[in-house]
Protein backbone atom coordinates (compact mmCIF):
# COMPACT_ATOMS: atom_id res chain seq x y z
CA UNK A 1 0.00 0.00 0.00
CA UNK A 2 1.30 3.43 -0.94
CA UNK A 3 1.68 5.96 1.85
CA UNK A 4 -0.13 8.64 -0.16
CA UNK A 5 -3.19 6.39 -0.58
CA UNK A 6 -3.40 5.69 3.15
CA UNK A 7 -2.98 9.39 3.97
CA UNK A 8 -5.65 10.35 1.43
CA UNK A 9 -8.10 7.74 2.76
CA UNK A 10 -7.87 9.04 6.31
CA UNK A 11 -7.90 12.65 5.12
CA UNK A 12 -11.23 11.90 3.45
CA UNK A 13 -12.66 10.29 6.59
CA UNK A 14 -12.41 6.64 5.57
CA UNK A 15 -11.94 3.80 8.05
CA UNK A 16 -8.48 2.33 7.62
CA UNK A 17 -8.14 -1.43 7.38
CA UNK A 18 -5.88 -3.38 9.72
CA UNK A 19 -3.63 -3.97 6.69
CA UNK A 20 -3.35 -0.24 6.00
CA UNK A 21 -2.57 0.50 9.64
CA UNK A 22 -0.01 -2.32 9.66
CA UNK A 23 1.61 -0.89 6.53
CA UNK A 24 1.80 2.53 8.17
CA UNK A 25 3.51 1.21 11.32
CA UNK A 26 5.87 -0.95 9.27
CA UNK A 27 6.80 2.10 7.19
CA UNK A 28 7.45 4.16 10.30
CA UNK A 29 9.68 1.42 11.68
CA UNK A 30 11.74 0.67 8.56
CA UNK A 31 11.99 4.29 7.45
CA UNK A 32 10.15 3.84 4.15
CA UNK A 33 7.67 6.47 5.35
CA UNK A 34 9.35 9.88 5.48
CA UNK A 35 8.74 12.05 8.54
CA UNK A 36 6.54 14.39 6.48
CA UNK A 37 4.33 11.47 5.40
CA UNK A 38 4.04 10.15 8.94
CA UNK A 39 3.21 13.65 10.18
CA UNK A 40 0.56 14.05 7.48
CA UNK A 41 -1.23 10.87 8.57
CA UNK A 42 -0.95 11.83 12.23
CA UNK A 43 -2.64 15.16 11.46
CA UNK A 44 -5.34 13.40 9.44
CA UNK A 45 -6.01 11.11 12.42
CA UNK A 46 -6.23 14.12 14.76
CA UNK A 47 -8.75 15.80 12.45
CA UNK A 48 -10.77 12.74 11.34
CA UNK A 49 -10.45 10.46 14.38
CA UNK A 50 -10.43 6.67 14.49
CA UNK A 51 -13.02 4.06 15.30
CA UNK A 52 -12.46 1.74 18.30
CA UNK A 53 -11.54 -0.96 15.80
CA UNK A 54 -8.92 1.24 14.15
CA UNK A 55 -7.53 2.22 17.57
CA UNK A 56 -7.27 -1.43 18.58
CA UNK A 57 -5.53 -2.27 15.29
CA UNK A 58 -3.09 0.61 15.76
CA UNK A 59 -2.30 -0.54 19.31
CA UNK A 60 -1.76 -4.13 18.19
CA UNK A 61 0.45 -3.09 15.26
CA UNK A 62 2.63 -0.97 17.53
CA UNK A 63 2.78 -3.69 20.19
CA UNK A 64 3.86 -6.32 17.65
CA UNK A 65 6.82 -4.23 16.50
CA UNK A 66 8.71 -5.09 19.67
CA UNK A 67 9.04 -7.54 22.52
CA UNK A 68 6.85 -8.02 25.57
CA UNK A 69 8.65 -8.16 28.90
CA UNK A 70 8.10 -11.39 30.83
CA UNK A 71 7.70 -10.60 34.53
CA UNK A 72 6.52 -14.08 35.50
CA UNK A 73 9.84 -14.82 37.17
CA UNK A 74 9.21 -12.11 39.77
CA UNK A 75 7.19 -13.16 42.80
CA UNK A 76 4.22 -10.94 43.58
CA UNK A 77 1.65 -8.89 41.72
CA UNK A 78 2.96 -6.47 39.13
CA UNK A 79 0.88 -3.30 38.67
CA UNK A 80 1.82 -0.68 36.10
CA UNK A 81 0.98 3.02 36.25
CA UNK A 82 0.79 5.76 33.65
CA UNK A 83 -0.17 9.43 33.54
CA UNK A 84 -1.45 11.17 30.43
CA UNK A 85 0.78 14.13 31.24
CA UNK A 86 0.50 17.31 33.23
CA UNK A 87 2.35 20.30 34.61
CA UNK A 88 4.16 19.56 37.85
CA UNK A 89 3.07 15.93 37.62
CA UNK A 90 5.72 14.02 39.53
CA UNK A 91 3.30 11.39 40.91
CA UNK A 92 5.20 8.39 39.51
CA UNK A 93 8.44 9.30 41.30
CA UNK A 94 6.59 9.33 44.63
CA UNK A 95 4.14 6.51 43.94
CA UNK A 96 6.48 3.79 42.66
CA UNK A 97 8.68 3.57 45.79
CA UNK A 98 5.65 4.06 48.02
CA UNK A 99 3.68 1.09 46.66
CA UNK A 100 6.88 -0.97 46.50
CA UNK A 101 7.22 -0.35 50.24
CA UNK A 102 3.69 -1.77 50.55
CA UNK A 103 4.66 -4.99 48.74
CA UNK A 104 3.56 -4.24 45.15
CA UNK A 105 6.01 -4.52 42.26
CA UNK A 106 5.75 -1.50 39.96
CA UNK A 107 7.51 -1.70 36.59
CA UNK A 108 7.47 1.71 34.94
CA UNK A 109 8.68 2.76 31.52
CA UNK A 110 8.32 6.52 31.28
CA UNK A 111 8.64 9.23 28.68
CA UNK A 112 10.25 12.60 28.17
CA UNK A 113 8.52 15.97 28.15
CA UNK A 114 5.77 16.33 25.56
CA UNK A 115 4.63 19.83 24.61
CA UNK A 116 4.09 21.96 27.70
CA UNK A 117 4.02 18.93 30.01
CA UNK A 118 7.02 17.57 31.87
CA UNK A 119 8.63 14.17 31.41
CA UNK A 120 9.48 11.72 34.18
CA UNK A 121 12.74 10.76 32.48
CA UNK A 122 13.91 14.38 32.29
CA UNK A 123 13.18 14.78 36.00
CA UNK A 124 15.04 11.61 36.96
CA UNK A 125 18.07 12.54 34.86
CA UNK A 126 18.52 15.62 37.06
CA UNK A 127 19.82 13.12 39.65
CA UNK A 128 23.55 12.85 38.87
CA UNK A 129 24.39 9.44 37.41
CA UNK A 130 20.81 8.14 37.29
CA UNK A 131 20.47 5.67 34.42
CA UNK A 132 17.17 5.51 32.59
CA UNK A 133 18.57 3.43 29.71
CA UNK A 134 18.54 0.02 31.36
CA UNK A 135 18.35 -3.18 29.34
CA UNK A 136 15.40 -5.49 29.98
CA UNK A 137 17.62 -7.78 32.04
CA UNK A 138 18.79 -4.85 34.17
CA UNK A 139 15.18 -3.68 34.49
CA UNK A 140 14.17 -7.11 35.81
CA UNK A 141 17.09 -7.16 38.23
CA UNK A 142 16.14 -3.80 39.76
CA UNK A 143 12.51 -4.85 40.03
CA UNK A 144 13.55 -8.04 41.76
CA UNK A 145 15.82 -6.33 44.28
CA UNK A 146 13.94 -3.08 44.92
CA UNK A 147 10.34 -3.67 43.82
CA UNK A 148 10.19 -0.67 41.47
CA UNK A 149 12.15 0.73 38.55
CA UNK A 150 11.62 3.84 36.42
CA UNK A 151 13.32 3.57 33.04
CA UNK A 152 13.06 4.82 29.48
CA UNK A 153 11.37 2.86 26.76
CA UNK A 154 13.89 0.26 25.59
CA UNK A 155 14.71 0.08 21.90
CA UNK A 156 12.80 -3.18 21.52
CA UNK A 157 9.59 -2.11 23.31
CA UNK A 158 7.03 -0.75 20.80
CA UNK A 159 9.85 0.88 18.79
CA UNK A 160 7.45 2.45 16.28
CA UNK A 161 5.89 4.44 19.11
CA UNK A 162 9.22 6.06 19.92
CA UNK A 163 9.29 7.57 16.42
CA UNK A 164 5.66 8.68 16.58
CA UNK A 165 6.05 10.08 20.09
CA UNK A 166 8.87 12.41 19.02
CA UNK A 167 6.99 13.62 15.93
CA UNK A 168 3.72 14.24 17.76
CA UNK A 169 5.49 16.57 20.17
CA UNK A 170 6.58 18.93 17.38
CA UNK A 171 3.69 18.67 14.88
CA UNK A 172 0.71 19.63 17.09
CA UNK A 173 -0.68 16.09 16.89
CA UNK A 174 -0.73 15.26 20.58
CA UNK A 175 -4.41 15.79 21.44
CA UNK A 176 -5.99 12.69 19.87
CA UNK A 177 -7.71 9.93 21.84
CA UNK A 178 -6.76 7.16 19.36
CA UNK A 179 -3.11 8.26 19.18
CA UNK A 180 -2.82 8.71 22.93
CA UNK A 181 -4.55 5.37 23.58
CA UNK A 182 -2.38 3.39 21.18
CA UNK A 183 0.81 5.07 22.39
CA UNK A 184 0.10 4.44 26.06
CA UNK A 185 -1.28 0.94 25.80
CA UNK A 186 1.27 -0.45 23.32
CA UNK A 187 3.98 0.41 25.87
CA UNK A 188 2.03 -0.52 28.99
CA UNK A 189 1.00 -3.92 27.60
CA UNK A 190 4.61 -4.56 26.58
CA UNK A 191 5.79 -3.88 30.14
CA UNK A 192 4.26 -7.15 31.26
CA UNK A 193 2.22 -5.93 34.23
CA UNK A 194 -0.70 -8.03 35.40
CA UNK A 195 -2.83 -4.92 36.08
CA UNK A 196 -2.67 -1.23 35.27
CA UNK A 197 -3.80 2.04 36.86
CA UNK A 198 -3.96 5.19 34.76
CA UNK A 199 -3.96 8.81 35.91
CA UNK A 200 -5.94 10.63 33.21
CA UNK A 201 -5.47 14.38 33.52
CA UNK A 202 -8.29 16.82 32.83
CA UNK A 203 -8.20 20.62 32.57
CA UNK A 204 -6.35 23.62 31.14
CA UNK A 205 -2.91 22.06 31.55
CA UNK A 206 -3.89 18.63 30.22
CA UNK A 207 -4.34 17.34 26.70
CA UNK A 208 -7.94 16.46 27.63
CA UNK A 209 -9.45 19.84 28.53
CA UNK A 210 -12.90 18.71 29.71
CA UNK A 211 -14.22 15.92 31.92
CA UNK A 212 -16.18 14.27 29.05
CA UNK A 213 -12.99 14.19 26.94
CA UNK A 214 -11.02 12.69 29.82
CA UNK A 215 -13.68 10.05 30.43
CA UNK A 216 -13.67 9.14 26.73
CA UNK A 217 -9.91 8.58 26.89
CA UNK A 218 -10.15 6.67 30.17
CA UNK A 219 -12.77 4.31 28.76
CA UNK A 220 -10.71 3.81 25.58
CA UNK A 221 -7.65 2.85 27.62
CA UNK A 222 -9.60 0.55 29.94
CA UNK A 223 -11.21 -1.22 26.97
CA UNK A 224 -7.84 -1.89 25.33
CA UNK A 225 -6.46 -3.27 28.60
CA UNK A 226 -9.46 -5.52 29.14
CA UNK A 227 -9.24 -6.84 25.58
CA UNK A 228 -5.65 -7.92 26.30
CA UNK A 229 -6.49 -9.55 29.64
CA UNK A 230 -4.94 -6.78 31.75
CA UNK A 231 -7.44 -5.26 34.24
CA UNK A 232 -7.10 -1.51 33.73
CA UNK A 233 -8.55 1.23 35.94
CA UNK A 234 -8.35 4.98 35.57
CA UNK A 235 -8.40 7.88 38.01
CA UNK A 236 -9.39 11.17 36.38
CA UNK A 237 -7.61 14.05 38.12
CA UNK A 238 -7.70 17.81 37.66
CA UNK A 239 -4.94 19.68 35.84
CA UNK A 240 -6.25 23.26 35.75
CA UNK A 241 -3.43 24.45 38.01
CA UNK A 242 0.01 22.84 38.28
CA UNK A 243 0.29 19.89 40.65
CA UNK A 244 2.37 20.73 43.68
CA UNK A 245 4.60 23.80 44.00
CA UNK A 246 7.47 22.83 41.69
CA UNK A 247 7.49 22.73 37.88
CA UNK A 248 10.69 21.60 36.16
CA UNK A 249 13.14 18.77 36.70
CA UNK A 250 15.50 19.02 39.69
CA UNK A 251 12.98 21.21 41.52
CA UNK A 252 10.36 18.48 41.13
CA UNK A 253 12.71 15.72 42.32
CA UNK A 254 13.32 17.78 45.43
CA UNK A 255 9.57 18.01 45.98
CA UNK A 256 9.26 14.22 45.57
CA UNK A 257 11.83 13.65 48.32
CA UNK A 258 10.00 16.12 50.56
CA UNK A 259 6.69 14.37 49.91
CA UNK A 260 8.10 10.97 50.87
CA UNK A 261 9.43 12.63 54.02
CA UNK A 262 5.90 13.78 54.89
CA UNK A 263 6.55 17.41 53.96
CA UNK A 264 5.11 17.62 50.46
CA UNK A 265 2.26 19.78 49.17
CA UNK A 266 -1.25 18.49 50.02
CA UNK A 267 -2.49 18.42 46.42
CA UNK A 268 0.37 16.19 45.24
CA UNK A 269 -0.14 13.85 48.18
CA UNK A 270 -3.89 13.64 47.46
CA UNK A 271 -3.32 12.44 43.89
CA UNK A 272 -0.59 10.01 44.97
CA UNK A 273 -2.96 8.52 47.52
CA UNK A 274 -5.91 8.30 45.11
CA UNK A 275 -3.83 6.42 42.52
CA UNK A 276 -1.98 4.39 45.16
CA UNK A 277 -5.21 3.12 46.70
CA UNK A 278 -6.30 1.75 43.30
CA UNK A 279 -2.87 0.11 42.84
CA UNK A 280 -3.05 -1.67 46.21
CA UNK A 281 -6.65 -2.74 45.63
CA UNK A 282 -5.90 -4.17 42.16
CA UNK A 283 -2.90 -5.97 43.62
CA UNK A 284 -5.04 -7.53 46.32
CA UNK A 285 -2.93 -5.93 49.08
CA UNK A 286 -5.87 -4.31 50.89
CA UNK A 287 -9.43 -5.40 51.63
CA UNK A 288 -10.87 -1.91 51.20
CA UNK A 289 -9.89 1.66 50.34
CA UNK A 290 -9.41 2.67 53.98
CA UNK A 291 -6.94 -0.15 54.58
CA UNK A 292 -5.04 0.73 51.40
CA UNK A 293 -4.83 4.39 52.41
CA UNK A 294 -3.57 3.44 55.87
CA UNK A 295 -0.76 1.38 54.31
CA UNK A 296 0.34 4.24 52.06
CA UNK A 297 0.40 6.72 54.91
CA UNK A 298 2.31 4.31 57.14
CA UNK A 299 4.95 3.90 54.41
CA UNK A 300 5.51 7.66 54.49
CA UNK A 301 5.45 8.00 58.27
CA UNK A 302 7.92 5.14 58.76
CA UNK A 303 10.26 6.39 56.04
CA UNK A 304 9.90 3.12 54.11
CA UNK A 305 8.83 4.90 50.92
CA UNK A 306 11.81 7.26 51.01
CA UNK A 307 14.17 4.34 51.63
CA UNK A 308 12.73 2.57 48.57
CA UNK A 309 13.39 5.67 46.48
CA UNK A 310 16.95 5.71 47.79
CA UNK A 311 17.34 2.00 46.91
CA UNK A 312 15.99 2.56 43.40
CA UNK A 313 18.29 5.51 42.78
CA UNK A 314 21.27 3.45 43.96
CA UNK A 315 20.27 0.45 41.82
CA UNK A 316 20.03 2.68 38.74
CA UNK A 317 23.40 4.31 39.28
CA UNK A 318 22.24 7.61 40.74
CA UNK A 319 23.83 9.67 43.49
CA UNK A 320 21.86 8.69 46.61
CA UNK A 321 23.27 11.72 48.45
CA UNK A 322 20.58 13.86 46.78
CA UNK A 323 17.87 11.78 48.51
CA UNK A 324 19.47 12.49 51.86
CA UNK A 325 20.22 16.11 50.95
CA UNK A 326 18.13 17.46 48.01
CA UNK A 327 20.12 20.72 48.04
CA UNK A 328 22.81 18.74 46.16
CA UNK A 329 20.55 18.62 43.08
CA UNK A 330 21.36 20.98 40.19
CA UNK A 331 20.43 24.59 40.91
CA UNK A 332 20.01 27.54 38.54
CA UNK A 333 22.38 30.52 38.71
CA UNK A 334 19.53 33.02 38.44
CA UNK A 335 16.26 33.22 40.37
CA UNK A 336 13.77 35.95 39.52
CA UNK A 337 10.58 36.53 41.48
CA UNK A 338 7.26 37.51 39.91
CA UNK A 339 5.34 39.74 42.32
CA UNK A 340 1.67 40.67 42.49
CA UNK A 341 0.95 43.97 40.73
CA UNK A 342 -2.12 44.59 42.88
CA UNK A 343 -4.02 43.42 45.92
CA UNK A 344 -6.49 40.65 45.18
CA UNK A 345 -7.47 37.00 45.25
CA UNK A 346 -5.65 34.49 43.06
CA UNK A 347 -8.53 33.33 40.86
CA UNK A 348 -6.51 31.03 38.58
CA UNK A 349 -3.02 29.70 37.90
CA UNK A 350 -3.13 28.45 34.32
CA UNK A 351 -1.21 25.16 34.23
CA UNK A 352 -0.59 25.28 30.49
CA UNK A 353 0.92 28.78 30.63
CA UNK A 354 3.10 27.81 33.60
CA UNK A 355 4.24 24.77 31.62
CA UNK A 356 5.04 26.94 28.61
CA UNK A 357 7.00 29.33 30.79
CA UNK A 358 9.03 26.42 32.18
CA UNK A 359 9.80 25.27 28.63
CA UNK A 360 11.00 28.80 27.75
CA UNK A 361 13.34 28.65 30.75
CA UNK A 362 14.83 25.45 29.33
CA UNK A 363 13.06 22.86 31.50
CA UNK A 364 11.37 21.34 28.42
CA UNK A 365 11.72 21.18 24.65
CA UNK A 366 10.44 23.51 21.95
CA UNK A 367 11.81 21.23 19.20
CA UNK A 368 12.62 17.55 18.94
CA UNK A 369 16.13 16.92 20.23
CA UNK A 370 16.45 20.17 22.18
CA UNK A 371 18.65 19.86 25.29
CA UNK A 372 17.00 20.22 28.69
CA UNK A 373 18.32 22.40 31.51
CA UNK A 374 17.73 20.23 34.57
CA UNK A 375 18.13 23.17 36.94
CA UNK A 376 15.53 25.38 35.20
CA UNK A 377 12.01 25.55 36.54
CA UNK A 378 9.34 27.41 38.47
CA UNK A 379 8.38 27.41 42.13
CA UNK A 380 4.84 28.56 42.93
CA UNK A 381 4.66 30.80 45.98
CA UNK A 382 0.87 31.02 46.12
CA UNK A 383 -2.18 28.90 45.28
CA UNK A 384 -5.64 29.50 43.81
CA UNK A 385 -7.89 31.12 46.40
CA UNK A 386 -5.07 32.88 48.28
CA UNK A 387 -5.42 36.58 49.09
CA UNK A 388 -2.27 38.46 48.08
CA UNK A 389 -0.99 42.01 48.54
CA UNK A 390 0.74 44.19 45.96
CA UNK A 391 4.43 43.21 45.84
CA UNK A 392 3.84 39.77 47.35
CA UNK A 393 5.78 36.94 45.60
CA UNK A 394 3.63 34.82 43.27
CA UNK A 395 6.28 32.53 41.80
CA UNK A 396 10.02 32.18 41.30
CA UNK A 397 11.64 31.61 37.92
CA UNK A 398 14.86 29.52 37.99
CA UNK A 399 17.09 29.72 34.92
CA UNK A 400 20.53 30.26 33.43
CA UNK A 401 19.76 32.77 30.69
CA UNK A 402 18.41 36.28 31.22
CA UNK A 403 16.85 36.38 27.73
CA UNK A 404 14.97 33.16 28.40
CA UNK A 405 14.04 34.51 31.82
CA UNK A 406 12.42 37.58 30.28
CA UNK A 407 10.40 35.51 27.80
CA UNK A 408 9.28 33.13 30.53
CA UNK A 409 8.31 36.03 32.80
CA UNK A 410 5.96 37.44 30.17
CA UNK A 411 4.12 34.11 29.87
CA UNK A 412 4.12 33.46 33.62
CA UNK A 413 2.61 36.89 34.25
CA UNK A 414 -0.41 35.88 32.19
CA UNK A 415 -0.64 32.54 34.00
CA UNK A 416 -1.44 33.99 37.43
CA UNK A 417 -4.76 35.82 37.48
CA UNK A 418 -6.00 38.08 40.24
CA UNK A 419 -9.57 39.16 40.85
CA UNK A 420 -12.91 37.59 40.11
CA UNK A 421 -14.12 34.43 41.75
CA UNK A 422 -11.68 31.67 42.63
CA UNK A 423 -13.12 28.32 41.62
CA UNK A 424 -11.14 25.29 42.71
CA UNK A 425 -12.23 22.05 41.03
CA UNK A 426 -11.90 18.82 43.03
CA UNK A 427 -8.54 17.19 42.39
CA UNK A 428 -10.02 13.73 41.91
CA UNK A 429 -12.86 13.97 39.40
CA UNK A 430 -13.86 10.36 38.69
CA UNK A 431 -12.88 6.70 38.76
CA UNK A 432 -13.28 4.42 35.73
CA UNK A 433 -13.48 0.66 36.27
CA UNK A 434 -11.98 -2.00 33.96
CA UNK A 435 -15.47 -2.43 32.51
CA UNK A 436 -15.67 1.28 31.72
CA UNK A 437 -18.11 2.15 34.51
CA UNK A 438 -17.71 5.63 36.00
CA UNK A 439 -18.14 6.57 39.64
CA UNK A 440 -17.62 9.81 41.49
CA UNK A 441 -15.11 10.07 44.36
Amino acid sequence: MRAVDIIRAKRDGEVLSSEAIGAFIAGVLDGSWADYQTSALLMAIVLRGMTPGETAALTDAMLRTGRRVDLSGLAGVKVGKHSTGGVGDKVSVVLAPLVAACGVIMPKMSGRGLGHTGGTLDKLESIPGFRIGLSVDEFLAVLGSVGCALIGQTADIAPADKVLYGLRDVTATIESVPLISASIMSKKLAEGSSALVLDVKCGRGAFMKTLPEALTLARSLAAIGQAHGVPTEAVVTSMDAPLGRAVGNAVEIRECVETLAGQGPPDLLEVVEAVGVRVLRLAGRAADDAAALAQLRAAITSGAGRRKLRDMVAAQGGDVAVIDDPSRLPSAPFVRTLEAGDDGVVSAIDAELVGRAAVLLGAGRERKGDPVDHAAGIILRTRVGDTVRRGQPLLDLHGADETKMAAAREVATRAVRLGGEATVAPLVRAFVSPAGDVREP
